[in-house]
């Protein structure tokens, strides 16, 4: 299992989307007893919340964002946590949209 996630500043690797997360957007994770919750900013995401839980190397959470045209959006996530080999950790995610239709993947890591 990799290792804890608390206190790590995650950025997505590429841009999504307009309106969505972007290389231009950061994740502060905290992580206590399998409960995982982040804050994240930036690029098109004024303010945006993620809950969730972790198991082993995977996580499954719920977030929501509220975006710079004034919108807002929710939606599911799983991710798989692995550790890079200079020892940063890469969320690989699969999402939905569950306010609107889409779905996709997106690659985070660590920033340091």
């Amino acid at each position: 299992m990799a290792r804890s996630l608390d206190g790590i500043v995650l950025a997505p690797v590429v841009d999504q989307a307009p309106g969505q997360v972007g290389t231009g957007t950061r994740f502060v994770y905290h992580e206590r007893d399998g409960r995982i919750w982040a804050e994240y900013t930036g690029g098109d995401i004024v303010r945006g919340y993620l809950v969730g839980t972790r198991a082993g190397d995977r996580i499954d959470f719920r977030y929501v964002q509220l975006r710079t045209d004034a919108t807002t959006a929710t939606g599911h996530c799983v991710s798989e946590v692995t550790e890079l080999p200079d020892g940063r950790i890469r969320l690989a995610e699969s999402w939905e949209w569950e306010s609107r239709e889409g779905s996709g993947t997106s690659v985070v890591e660590e920033v340091r």
